[in-house]
């Protein structure tokens, strides 16, 4: 009905331009008549192919997103916890819904915009800053663990194939993504692939001339030069008139003109480098030793080996040598508690000195339902402490949301605390509340301490409690892919195992922090990873860990 009205009000509107009088009076104006309908005729024929076409686009879309959605509803975890999955779904409801809404926005499609409009009020959608949020997540797990941008595209992570491919769009997006974030590296390993998928795509909804442009100027950023003006000259050939390619191509001549003298070509027969395709080269990982013996004093080389450090050990690249390992040992342990006399628990050592330990089996499978349960309408986005300020506040090098849950928020909860409580022998009563986190996309937390330094003098400040003296963080689900937590400085790496708990000691008997307990939780690659942590601190436990004089006291 609404689309017969629409073309009831465009015929009324193109014969009112030509009907001044009374036409059927006249054999000579009836004549003229049929030019008019032979025009309305060809406009309606323009019309209905032009709402065909949009039909056909639109149901296009439709099919795409039952499919995607069809294979998500099977196992809504399984699909999220791939990460190029959990990409493609924002940018679904992100650039591409954007398009949709393009080409609904007439006169046929406007009731369902303002539908979807109303329904922004009541559904989650993500914005633009989730979607960069997902792009950079992909950028980080490329780098972390060493994926092929190929491999990447093909969806295939760590040699294991997840999900459908990229299409050129999803490149281009990605690609795009990284330009907006001055990230010219990852935008030209993205807008490469792009454009070789472009090439191979039958039915392409990308334009070739914005891959060009943006490929190019991120070669130039880059100091590829060349490429940077072979890449422009593709463009030109496309749209001759681009003013922006017309103008960086003039520069990008008249740099390489400066340079011709100092670069001069040899008497090898080697060709002009203009002549020559571009490459792109992804950044390869320097080995480190497993040694300290090349220790580096100064702070920036210190932290970029320790960055190193901890992708390798997310890689799992690093491992303690087989004379540490010997050392350690599994056992069933009671902690001298009358309790766990009659239920013993499996200790296995990670490391002696600082001494960290997983007890499995210890956190039962109800009880994280219930955690999960409880924690989920309470996440927020985690946050840091400022050193300076002691005020809470979120990090890119923290992504996760969490939530925190009090003993008196369920039974089991207390429970979970009593077992902290007796594992530890420390007090619980001064510790904080359960820190609930789930990690999304690429979620991870990079190399922090728990402790706080001499230097954070607001730290905890208003808890009245004293330092975090342990942590004891409990594996509440098993991670296909990633997700370690990593202790860079002694080279150990514990796996999630869901029902498992690592703890340690955050500060020496000597109230000194232990600087050896820097850690890191990596990114997780496949796979949803949820764990609960509990902090304890050092008020209340100066009978259960005496103070030593000694840094070193045990």
């Amino acid at each position: 009905m609404y689309l017969k009205t629409s073309l009831l009000v465009l015929i009324l509107l193109l014969v009112g331009q030509r009907c001044h009088g009374e036409l059927y009076t006249a054999l000579a104006d009836m004549e003229e008549l049929l030019e008019t309908e032979a025009v309305l005729i060809r406009t309606l024929e323009g019309y209905i192919d032009a709402q065909e076409n949009k039909l056909r686009l639109l149901k296009r879309f439709a099919a795409e997103y039952a499919k995607e959605h069809y294979e998500a509803s099977q196992d809504v975890q399984l699909y999220l916890s791939n990460p190029i999955n959990a990409y493609l779904l924002v940018k679904r409801l992100t650039t591409d819904w954007k398009e949709v809404e393009a080409t609904m926005l007439d006169d046929v499609g406007l009731g369902f915009v303002e539908n979807i409009t109303s329904y922004r009020e009541v559904l989650k959608f993500p914005s633009d800053e989730d979607l960069n949020g997902a792009a950079v997540a992909l950028m980080r797990l490329q780098d972390t663990y060493k994926l092929d941008t190929a491999s990447v595209a093909r969806g295939e992570l760590n040699g294991v194939q997840y999900s459908t491919a990229l299409s050129a769009g999803g490149c281009f997006e990605l690609g795009r993504q990284s330009y907006n974030n001055g990230d010219f590296y990852h935008t030209v390993l993205w807008m490469t692939e792009a454009l070789q998928r472009y090439e191979e795509e039958r039915n392409k909804t990308t334009v070739k001339s914005d891959i060009l442009e943006y490929l190019a100027f991120s070669m130039y950023q880059q100091g590829n030069v060349h490429s940077a003006l072979q890449l422009t000259n593709e463009l030109l050939e496309i749209i001759p008139t681009h003013q922006r390619a017309l103008g960086n191509k003039v520069y990008y001549e008249a740099e390489i003109e400066s340079k011709s003298g100092q670069h001069r070509r040899g008497e090898d027969g080697s060709t002009n480098p203009l002549d020559e395709a571009y490459t792109v080269a992804e950044k390869k990982s320097a080995s480190i030793p497993h040694d300290d013996s090349a220790k580096v004093k100064d702070p920036v080389d210190s932290h970029a080996r320790e960055r190193e450090l901890y992708e390798m050990l997310c890689r799992n690249e690093i491992t303690l040598p087989a004379s540490e390992q010997a050392k350690l040992k599994c056992r069933y342990v009671d902690n001298g508690n009358p309790f766990l006399k009659l239920a013993r628990v499996k200790e296995e050592e990670a490391h002696l000195k600082p001494r960290i330990v997983i007890f499995h089996d210890i956190i039962y499978d109800s009880e994280i339902e219930t955690i999960k349960k409880l924690a989920q309408p309470k996440f927020r986005r985690a946050t840091v402490q400022n050193y300076k300020t002691g005020e809470l506040e979120t990090a890119n090098y923290r992504i996760s949301k969490s939530a925190w849950l009090k003993a008196e928020d369920d039974p089991k909860i207390a429970r979970v605390n009593q077992r902290v409580e007796d594992l530890s022998s420390l007090t619980v009563e001064t510790a904080e509340e359960l820190q609930v986190v789930n990690y999304g996309i690429g979620g991870h937390y990079e190399p922090h301490f728990d402790f706080a330094r001499r230097e954070e003098k607001n730290a905890f400040k208003s808890l009245g409690t004293g330092n975090r003296i342990a942590t004891i963080l409990f594996y509440m689900s098993d991670v296909h892919q990633g997700g370690a937590t990593v202790f860079p400085a002694i080279r150990v790496s514990l796996w999630p195992k869901k029902g498992s708990a690592a703890f340690w000691f955050n500060l020496h008997p000597s109230g000194e922090g232990d600087y050896l307990t820097r850690h890191a939780a990596c990114p997780v690659l496949t796979g949803s990873k949820w764990v609960s942590n509990k902090w304890l601190h050092e008020v209340g436990q100066e009978f259960r860990r005496p103070c030593g004089l000694d840094k070193d006291a045990e």
